[in-house]
């Protein structure tokens, strides 16, 4: 019997060993099955972020491009003002040159009536 024993706690000790790698077996695999949920639920999230930073990186490229425009046309505009103001200073020194009420010592000043009669004075 002793022997009987020994094989029968050896088959118990066998059955155990198999039930318990069994067990081990289907935990890990569910394991490994919920790993690959996670992952998949990590690639769709990252999938929707590099979706959002595209979005986010066209909308600054595009803002980028909008203030580019803008600072050209701000120096478009502050040249064609530098132009305007340069056109009037001329114009107003041609109206100096043949304004013949204005003093020439006094800049964009008309003479006034004693300083008309004495550069007609002074004319003749």
């Amino acid at each position: 019997m002793d022997t009987a024993l020994v094989i029968v706690l050896i088959v118990a000790a066998v059955i155990a060993l198999a039930v318990v790698f069994l067990a081990s077996s289907k935990v890990s695999a569910r394991k490994r099955e919920q790993a690959r949920v996670d992952a998949h639920q990590h690639r769709t999230d990252a999938r929707l972020h590099e979706t959002r930073a595209e979005r986010e990186r066209a909308a600054a490229d595009e803002q980028a491009a909008a203030a580019r425009r803008q600072a050209a046309e701000a120096e478009e505009r502050a040249h064609r003002a530098r132009s305007e103001a340069g056109r009037a200073q001329e114009l107003h020194e041609r109206a100096r040159e043949v304004d013949p009420d204005v003093d020439d010592s006094r800049d964009d000043e008309p003479a006034r009536d004693g300083d008309r009669e004495d550069v007609e004075t002074r004319a003749r």
